[in-house]
């Protein structure tokens, strides 16, 4: 992940400031984090300083991916800058960055290109994240209770009630989920995301029973539809599709870190085991894994999806590097 040799590749240079390299560093000090790396941390500290002249080039939702780790970089160092920076850039979510008509974030890019008044999950987990981590470090209710309201309001719009799988995106405007494709990764983003949202925000903000109900029958649904070799396909309701690795090493982690803060019960540990045995092989000698489905926005129709290029990327490396090491610290809590 942080080798110099893939720089100038959009999937693999960590030398960026956007969701890519984002992912990947979120992933990085998930992994310090469990594994008590310390040199992992010295490498983000080194990558930030590298990179942090990139954040102010362009203000947008997915961009932000990359201050979820500055919260923990203030804990381990008190470092003044990264508590006023990650906070400046808090604020800036909460009175500048765009919204729907419902209040959701609006999902801006830094590529050109404007989705206006639209509504993807993605969002959830590149911005939301941090905004909840901001919660947790500082005390601050407005900013655990904007977490939490933006959180159920995507799973609100997103949701489907019939199977209870989310929709990739929805368009305000339209008042529909465009292609309605329930597609993988986007359920994979928010999986991942609530369980750490919820614990961040415990003590600040009251959680509202229906992020429960609601994530219980996300999680519910994501497991009726789970391979038999423990993946998930592309487009989740259906199995003639590509299976994709990002995806579900997302959902597999989101159902380790449900069960530990008790948004789940530990039957779902068995998806999630059964997810790192499907993945595993799919791990290449030289580390990098194996069917990731590149970039996607929502595409114009369920069979697009299904034709989205597959190859190396931060997010497909940092989502299963986050599952091993839930997977290893669940052994050790056992042991």
């Amino acid at each position: 992940m942080i080798s110099e040799a893939h720089r100038g590749d959009w999937g693999m240079d960590i030398d960026h400031w956007d969701w890519v390299p984002g992912v990947g560093v979120i992933s990085l000090m998930e992994y310090a984090t469990v594994g008590g790396q310390e040199k992992v941390i010295e490498y983000l500290l080194q990558w930030v300083n590298r990179n942090k002249h990139k954040a102010d080039g362009v203000k947008v939702i997915n961009a932000l991916a990359p201050f979820a780790i500055f919260p923990e970089l203030y804990r381990q160092t008190g470092d003044p800058w990264f508590l006023q920076k990650a906070m400046s850039t808090a604020d800036w979510m909460l009175n500048t960055a765009p919204v729907t008509r419902e209040g959701a974030l609006e999902h801006t890019v830094t590529e050109n290109v404007d989705f206006p008044e639209q509504v993807w999950a993605d969002t959830v987990f590149m911005a939301v994240l941090f905004l909840a981590r901001m919660g947790g470090l500082t005390g601050e209710s407005r900013l655990a209770d904007a977490a939490l309201r933006q959180t159920l309001l995507h799973l609100q719009l997103l949701q489907d009630p019939a199977t209870g799988l989310l929709y990739h995106g929805w368009n305000s405007r339209e008042g529909n989920h465009m292609s309605a494709v329930r597609w993988a990764r986007a359920n994979a983003w928010i999986t991942l995301a609530v369980p750490q949202i919820v614990m961040e925000v415990q003590g600040v903000a009251d959680i509202p029973e229906e992020l429960h109900s609601r994530y219980s029958s996300l999680a519910a649904a994501l497991r009726s539809c789970q391979a038999g070799n423990g993946l998930w396909h592309t487009v989740l309701n259906r199995p003639d599709y590509v299976q994709e690795t990002s995806g579900s090493a997302g959902i597999a982690c989101g159902f380790f870190k449900g069960v530990k803060n008790g948004l789940l019960d530990s039957s779902f540990l068995d998806s999630a085991r059964l997810a790192v045995s499907g993945i595993l092989p799919l791990i290449a000698e030289n580390g990098q894994v194996q069917g990731v489905s590149g970039g996607t926005p929502v595409m114009p129709s369920e069979e697009a999806y299904n034709t989205i290029e597959v190859y190396p990327s931060l997010y497909g490396q940092g989502l299963v590097m986050q599952l091993l090491a839930q997977e290893l610290e669940l052994e050790d809590r056992q042991l």
